[in-house]
């Protein structure tokens, strides 16, 4: 299955540019960025492509010991009032506390999908690898290639699916402290300034969309044909394994602590895509 259209690449020129506050990303080497956040401003950087379907990785490491109200995002988002967006959000915390990762998936422009959980590691004293995995049967969410989130494709139940709109992939540090740490009663402490995310490893398998393709032949220049056969096609892509369906179900058992579909709260009926795999607690 060779295919010449997919990139893949762990440089970061070749795949990234640095979207806003140039001042604050360092480069150590050729392997690793720093991006800071300090009084003045965050940092981000976004992919050059768009791309459809595939695997976007990067390995990061957060920022250490003090940091409350800050949120160092990796995501894909597509553009527009409609958009679809896969979402990692780490959230801060005070020096000890463990960090949040908060998983989100917005699509059609409406989200409301959050799930929170711990790392079962410490994020801040080594790269880790953050994973999304998209096919047009489900999105995965892989943290060191344990799966910690599924959304499976139900649209035969009406429900609708991410696949008609290219992705960029996105990283960003921010002050978040009206919210990111404990519901934001907590706020960034700048004696600690500045908070530093590093970044390496970066990996884009996935379809480049050029700009001139229309909209119409998104999905056509990204599926596979007699021309090309594209690797996430292949039924089979994207299926647990028997050992990561456990791994699956050990991570929303242990670490998992927040659940949309399970906020009767937010939620007094069940949102449709949770009503098929999940009994209301």
């Amino acid at each position: 299955m060779v295919d010449l259209v997919s990139s893949s690449s762990s440089k970061f020129d070749e795949l990234f540019q640095a979207s806003w506050a140039n001042d604050h990303f360092v480069y150590e080497g050729d392997e690793v960025l720093k991006m800071k956040l300090d009084y003045n401003s965050g940092a981000g950087f976004r992919s050059k492509s768009k791309y459809m379907y595939g695997k976007v990785t990067v390995q990061i490491k957060l920022v250490e010991g003090d940091s409350a109200g800050t949120v160092t995002a990796f995501y894909m988002s597509s553009d527009g009032p409609t958009h679809n967006e896969f979402d990692y959000e780490f959230l801060g915390n005070t020096t000890g506390e463990p960090y949040s990762v908060q998983t989100n998936l917005y699509i059609n422009g409406v989200g409301n999908r959050e799930q929170r959980l711990k790392l079962w590691f410490d994020p801040t004293t080594d790269f880790h690898a953050y994973s999304i995995l998209w096919t047009p049967r489900k999105v995965l969410f892989l943290v060191d290639e344990t799966p910690i989130r599924e959304h499976s494709n139900q649209e035969d139940k009406g429900i609708p699916f991410p696949k008609d709109q290219p992705m960029g992939v996105y990283s960003s540090i921010w002050n978040a402290d009206d919210w990111a740490t404990q519901g934001g009663r907590v706020k960034t402490d700048w004696s600690h300034a500045p908070f530093v995310a590093s970044y390496t490893g970066f990996e884009i398998d996935s379809c480049v969309v050029p700009a001139t393709v229309a909209a119409a032949d998104y999905s056509k220049q990204c599926s596979s044909s007699n021309e090309k056969k594209y690797w996430w096609d292949e039924p089979t892509i994207g299926e647990l394994s028997i050992h990561q369906g456990h791994q699956l179900i050990w991570v929303r058992a242990n670490h998992m602590f927040y659940d949309y579909c399970t906020d009767t709260a937010r939620f007094p009926v069940a949102p449709l895509e949770c009503q098929h795999h999940q009994h209301r607690h």
